[in-house]
């Protein structure tokens, strides 16, 4: 019999494909794949019940419960749907529904350890202890590993990572080797952020299950994640050839290419996810972002709409629009925002991502109220999911201050590598250091990169390789020239794999401001340059944008104003240790001379001058920031001063800023 019109053979073929890709974790073409077979058999109960099982690992629980309670109407004696059930009235916190679900599971299966364990948690939420302690000794009766998976799990859902730590070692007490609890394990160092320490876990791993294409998809996420590219793209590879038909180890390759700026690659990478699984809305996201990223603006729209089209709540796709900055939305996809914002079945980032492209969009109808209301309430969101101490920085700054005297600069003045070939421009975010670099990677002699890692990683380096209690900046005063001269090569070698054999390159990493006293030492011929612009300008347009990692002090705008004040003090103290060293650059100015303010930066940077550099918008390069699309055009007045339509609802930051108004 053909296969393909047998219909238990389709339903067996998609049943085994949907498994398989929950194994290795890609949940939405899991998804896809059960979803696909249901259209055509919807009375099929393991697949809905496979579904509902990728839906709550998904957290989506009301649409899990939607594919499980057909499953038990049809066969009620299912103890996986009972359980699967279960799964997701806990998450909904129906727990004496939960209860029910989960004493007809065990009732079908005794010996289900994991359910046993279920069954404890729900119970102990009851407060009825006793019981819950039994359930949790029959857990461990049946399936010990198991029901410590379980309650690792559980643990680290909640965010108590100590516990769920406790659970894994356990397991590798029994099993040393046991891949997956190394792999998990790996986890919860990635949820700390320990991303070395994940690394090792992650390799010790792949020795044990070489063949483990969720071990190496993880470290490829750990060493993304590390900002170690090459080794993620590795990573990423070598699971791809292990299995070629996965689409979510294609997205992450091209996500790890794009990051190592080979956006050509990366577009490879996410057409043969699209290849595999078509309409794979991540693979169309980041198809769409790297299109932006080298000008192909149009198909970065055709794509970021595909992914909507096929996942109407995709909150992120909608942002990227928004963060197009030229992009205006229909009317029909306002209302769809406007639909979905509040709907708090969804995850809350999708919804964050809802209320910046909603804020752009009122701003683009002139409605400046009702924008900052999302802007604000979109920030409220973010910000409460952000870690950022404003104390420690200003802590920090006073560290730096004290260490950076005009003395201690003067005794290393000769150190350093003497190599003039970077370029750095510093500043606070949304203050023009994109446009700066766009005019610089005009001219013939400078190669412009993005905002790179390097600076960042020599500074934890000069801390991994401490050995006493001083860290960064005090344990500076300890190195000697060769020290010094070290760190720079340091750097100039790490940063060679985003240059072009040009005489110079940028480094636009803007909170390198902090650093300008390190660049002076181990870095003596580098010019830096200093972005400004109007405080209420800067804050406001970083109020607006959701970053998508750091800038954690940009979601509270008095935070975002006592940081402004923090900027200016510490760079007043450079201007003052390392007078002519630094170069303010005021975009005001720019736009309202474009020329001379061109000229000047040119001569300070030690360029010959090149027309060339006015006309910045015509540069074929790509740019990986937020302000790619504003910087492809000529420079245009409308953005300054841009606060005043706000200005009703910035009285605060306004106070906070007088001391720079």
């Amino acid at each position: 019999m053909n296969t393909h019109t047998d219909p238990v053979a389709v339903i067996r073929a998609a049943f085994e494909q949907a498994s398989r890709l929950l194994r290795v974790g890609d949940l939405e073409a899991a998804k896809a794949a059960c979803l696909d077979t249901l259209e055509q058999h919807p009375a099929d109960t393991n697949l809905l019940c496979l579904l509902g099982t990728v839906l709550v690992r998904q957290g989506r629980p009301d649409e899990a419960e939607n594919a499980l309670r057909p499953a038990l109407w049809q066969q009620p004696d299912f103890a996986a749907a009972h359980a699967g059930l279960g799964n997701a009235l806990m998450i909904q916190h129906r727990t004496e529904e939960a209860l029910e679900c989960f004493q007809a599971a065990i009732k079908l299966e005794p010996d289900n350890g994991q359910v046993h364990f279920k069954l404890s948690r729900v119970l102990a939420e009851l407060g009825r202890n006793d019981e819950a302690e039994q359930a949790r000794q029959e857990a461990a009766k049946y399936a010990p590993n198991q029901a410590a998976l379980a309650a690792a799990a559980e643990h680290r859902h909640a965010g108590r990572l100590a516990q769920a730590e406790k659970h894994y070692q356990e397991i590798l007490l029994r099993e040393p080797g046991n891949a997956e609890v190394l792999r998990s394990l790996a986890g919860c160092a990635m949820d700390r952020k320990q991303f070395g320490d994940a690394i090792v876990l992650l390799r010790r791993a792949i020795e044990h299950a070489p063949d483990s294409v969720r071990a190496w998809n993880a470290l490829g996420s750990a060493l993304l994640a590390h900002k170690d590219f090459d080794a993620a793209i590795e990573a990423f590879s070598r699971a791809a050839a292990i299995e070629p038909g996965l689409a979510h180890t294609r997205l992450m390759l091209g996500k790890a290419l794009s990051l190592a700026s080979n956006y050509h690659q990366a577009i490879d990478a996410f057409r043969a996810g699209l290849d595999i699984q078509p309409g794979h809305a991540g693979c169309l996201l980041g198809l769409g972002h790297c299109l932006k990223t080298i000008g192909r603006t149009d198909e970065a729209v055709q794509n970021y709409r595909a992914s909507i089209a096929g996942q109407p709540t995709f909150g992120e796709a909608y942002w990227s629009l928004a963060d197009l900055k030229s992009f205006r939305f229909e009317p029909a996809e306002i209302q769809s925002m406007q639909t979905h914002v509040d709907d708090t079945s969804l995850p809350e980032e999708t919804r964050i991502h809802f209320r910046f492209a909603l804020g752009k969009a009122c701003e683009d109808e002139h409605d400046y109220r009702a924008a900052f209301e999302h802007y604000r309430r979109g920030n409220l969101a973010r910000r409460a999911r952000e870690s950022y101490d404003p104390v420690a920085t200003e802590v920090l700054h006073d560290r730096i201050i004290d260490v950076f005297t005009p003395d201690f600069l003067a005794e290393h003045a000769d150190s350093g590598d003497p190599d003039p070939a970077p370029i750095f421009i510093v500043g606070l975010p949304r203050s023009g250091s994109t446009l700066i670099e766009q005019i610089l990677a005009s001219h013939s002699q400078v190669a412009g990169t993005r905002e790179l890692p390097d600076l960042p990683n020599v500074i934890r380096a000069i801390d991994r390789q401490a050995t006493g209690a001083e860290r960064y900046p005090e344990i500076l005063r300890h190195c000697t020239g060769d020290r010094l001269r070290e760190l720079g090569r340091q750097y100039l070698a790490s940063t060679q794999r985003h240059r072009s054999g040009l005489p110079h390159f940028t480094d636009k990493l803007p909170n390198n401001f902090s650093a300008t006293g390190l660049l002076a030492l181990i870095l003596p011929n580098a010019k830096i340059i200093n972005t400004r612009r109007h405080p209420l300008d800067s804050c406001m347009g970083s109020f607006k944008q959701l970053f998508a990692s750091g800038q954690a002090f940009t979601y509270d705008l008095l935070e975002l104003g006592e940081y402004t004040l923090d900027y200016q003090r510490i760079m007043d103290h450079w201007h003052t240790v390392l007078p002519g060293r630094i170069l303010d650059v005021h975009y005001e100015q720019l736009v309202a001379d474009q020329e001379a303010e061109t000229r000047r930066l040119l001569e300070f940077c030690g360029l010959p001058w090149e027309a060339a550099c006015l006309r910045f918008y015509a540069t074929d390069r790509a740019i990986n920031s937020a302000s790619s699309e504003q910087v492809r055009q000529p420079l245009y007045a409308s953005s300054v001063h841009h606060w005043r339509h706000y200005e009703a609802e910035l009285g605060e930051l306004i106070e906070i800023l007088q001391p720079l108004l």
